[in-house]
Order: C-alpha cells, then sequence, then structure tokens
C-alpha cells in the first residue's frame, strides 16, 4: 500500500525559482532564505519518495480566467514547464504518476469533491518552484514524479480553509487505499503574507505568519476555522494561497514531526516561508 512519508509547506514565489535558475542564491539579497532551506533540503535528500503530489495554484498561464474550477488533478504522463511571458524556465518537464492521478480522482469524487481532470497541463511556477526548493539540482529530470493537485486562490468565491483540510483529509484516505507500494510526500504551497496590488500592495504580516507556521502542525483546525475574509484580511489577496498548506496538513496523519522551518522576509515583496514534517503514521 502507499504511505504518505512527509509534507512540506513552502512559498513559491517566481522569483526564488529565477534566483537559482541565474545563479544569484549566494547573493547577499537572496543568501539568507537558500541558507534557511538547506537542513530541510539534506533531510528531503535522504527521503525520497517515488511521487510528490503537490497543491498549487496556476497563475492564469495553463487555466485561464474564464474557466477556473475550484479543484482539479492532472492525470497526464507528463506536463511541460510553462512558458509565463519570459520564456519556459530551464528545469526538466514533470513527470507524471496517471495511475496514482487517476485513483485519486475516482476516491475524491466517491467522497463527493468535484474534482476537474486536466488531461494536458503546462504547469508554472507555482509546481515547479516548490520542486527546485525540494531539488535544486535534478539534472535531466527530475527525481520523483508528480501529481498535481490544483486549487482556485485567485478568483472569488475560493474554496474555505476548511474545505481545503477537509479536501486533505480525503486526499491522505486515498493515496493511503492505493494498492501500489509507492512512498508519497505531500507539498502545500504559496503564501505566506502578500499583497501584490491595491491600496494595500506591499502588505506582510509576520506575527500572523509565525502563528500560522507555529500552528499548522498542531491546530490545524484553528488555521481551518479563518473564513476567506480572514485570510484575506490579515494576510493579503494572495496570503489567502495559505489555504493550500491546508491540503498538505490534512492528508497527513494526526501523528507528525517537524524536522526543520524556517522565515524570511522579503523575498520579492513577500513573506517566504518553509515548514517540513516526517509523517509518523497511526497511532
Amino acid at each position: 500500500m502507499a504511505e504518505i512519508i512527509w509534507g512540506l509547506a513552502t512559498s513559491h514565489v517566481p522569483s526564488i525559482g529565477a534566483a537559482m535558475d541565474h545563479g544569484k542564491t549566494a547573493d547577499p539579497y537572496w543568501k539568507p532564505l537558500f541558507d534557511g532551506y538547506e537542513p530541510a533540503r539534506a533531510w528531503m535528500a535522504a527521503h525520497r519518495p517515488d511521487v510528490a503530489v503537490i497543491v498549487y495554484n496556476d497563475h492564469a498561464n495553463a487555466v485561464g480566467l474564464d474557466l477556473v474550477p475550484t479543484f482539479g488533478i492532472g492525470t497526464a504522463e507528463s506536463y511541460d514547464v510553462a512558458d509565463e511571458g519570459w520564456g519556459r524556465r530551464p528545469v526538466p518537464p514533470v513527470r507524471g504518476a496517471p495511475e496514482l492521478s487517476a485513483h485519486l480522482v475516482g476516491e475524491l469524487m466517491d467522497e463527493e469533491f468535484d474534482i476537474a481532470t486536466f488531461h494536458r497541463l503546462d504547469v508554472d511556477h507555482g509546481l515547479t518552484v516548490p520542486l527546485s526548493v525540494y531539488c535544486p539540482d535534478p539534472g535531466e529530470a527530475w527525481p520523483c514524479a508528480v501529481v498535481p493537485v490544483l486549487v482556485n486562490v485567485i478568483q472569488y468565491p475560493q474554496p474555505t480553509a476548511a474545505r481545503c483540510y477537509a479536501l486533505g483529509r480525503a486526499i491522505g484516505r486515498a493515496i493511503r487505499s492505493f494498492p501500489g507500494d509507492l512512498k508519497v510526500a505531500v507539498f502545500g504551497t504559496g503564501g505566506m503574507s502578500h499583497q501584490l496590488a491595491g491600496a494595500r500592495a506591499g502588505l506582510i504580516n509576520p506575527e500572523f505568519d509565525r502563528m500560522f507556521l507555529r500552528a499548522i502542525e498542531s491546530e490545524p483546525e484553528k488555521l481551518a476555522a479563518l473564513t476567506r475574509e480572514d485570510y484575506i484580511r490579515r494576510a493579503g489577496t494572495e496570503g489567502i494561497e495559505l489555504i493550500m498548506w491546508l491540503v498538505m496538513r490534512g492528508a497527513m496523519s494526526d501523528r507528525i514531526a517537524r524536522i526543520h522551518d524556517t522565515y524570511h522576509v522579503p523575498a520579492s515583496n513577500t513573506a517566504a516561508g518553509l515548514a517540513l514534517f516526517q509523517d509518523l503514521g497511526a497511532a
């Protein structure tokens, strides 16, 4: 049977990927951020999954704003890297896990989650930057297959934090019911606090971010109880991306161990965070 071995929550700021792509990780501006990643990267390199289920949002690159599904899953054999207007990132295409994807779609539909399926999908920085946070030097191929899980955090009304946490719980059950012998990691991406436009452009709320980093481990229900307005008011219009961290946390068991966390301000006008947890399984 498949098992979840760890969960990673991480920001997916596009300039983090650009800093890696252009050899700027040792520059004074970027070095503190990437130094903070190192302990997590070393641990993950020693605990490689077969498949990563990556919860992210498309940024109007593959999914236009004319049709925005609340939740979706990629079911393809592979995923090309999206050209977001300045050329594709110089990273490998993403290898899919279609059998696990199809299993998740079926199980989630049976649990009354209406899932859009993407049989063809270009993946943007929302997915490729977290992969680079995990594996900065993939060479010709990423070290694991990927199941993309898309969440609408762009267009109002976004799903509630409680619904995302419930989706994560259902994803965890579905993964554990998969008959294949797979080691699975679950990524929750986006955030932390930031706002890119409007009167509050540049907003960062370290107090809220640090509370979230603490509570995601042992009090996820507290975070799931917050309304979408709470997230936008306290973390900014783009800070609502944090509801995708709750999908990751929901997929994990109640027994987890915090391996590492880090928090850095700013990363391109954004609060950037990372939290890595080992899943210890059921008691």
